[in-house]
């Protein structure tokens, strides 16, 4: 697309269902090969107010998604441990951070809200059983995929209701983490629990 113009950016970005956009999101949603020139355009387009930039290289729409800029900050990534827990019932402590599960360890604060990351093993991070792919390019874990990263990452973890868990759906995502420990301590949790 030559020619490509602020309004063909916006119109195309505002059509689409994402609201957290990187710069090729915008290239191929255009069909611009000129990353040089719609960066200029993007970085109009945020003067003008038609977009945010929470963070270099990533553009938003006003009103977007916390949890889907969490799955875009640092890829891959998927939403879990605490904040899933938390959703989910199985821990009361408020906490208003979005946890995530990467391939880095790494707090960063956006426009006052926390996004923490932990980081996993790649084979147990690029493996999608118990991570449910929800609008918005959001990659979240269910309960019991978010169960079982933080009792793998944090040894001594203290769980306040494990109902809402399915033991069953737990035993299944266990051999994933290829890890005895894990075994053990899963059984112990879920043995107290009962």
């Amino acid at each position: 697309m030559t020619g490509l113009q602020s309004k063909d950016i916006v119109l195309a970005a505002y059509q689409d269902k994402r609201t957290v956009f990187r710069l090729k999101d915008i290239a191929m949603l255009t069909g611009e090969t000129n990353f040089e020139s719609i960066n200029k355009k993007l970085n109009y387009l945020v003067r003008a107010g038609k977009f945010l930039n929470p963070r270099k290289g990533i553009y938003a729409k006003a009103g977007f998604s916390k949890e889907e800029l969490a799955c875009v900050l640092y890829t891959p990534a998927y939403v879990s441990l605490e904040y899933v827990l938390q959703k989910e019932g199985v821990v009361f402590q408020y906490d208003p951070a979005i946890t995530c599960v990467s391939y880095l360890s790494r707090t960063t604060t956006i426009d006052g809200q926390a996004y923490v990351f932990r980081k996993i093993k790649s084979q147990i991070l690029t493996n999608t059983n118990g991570v449910q792919r929800l609008d918005n390019q959001i990659n979240m874990a269910t309960a019991e995929r978010a169960f079982l990263d933080i009792l793998y990452l944090n040894t001594s973890y203290h769980f306040d209701n494990l109902s809402p868990l399915n033991i069953d759906v737990i035993n299944n995502l266990l051999p994933l983490y290829n890890s005895k420990a894990l075994n053990v301590r899963t059984k112990k949790v879920l043995s107290n629990a009962v």
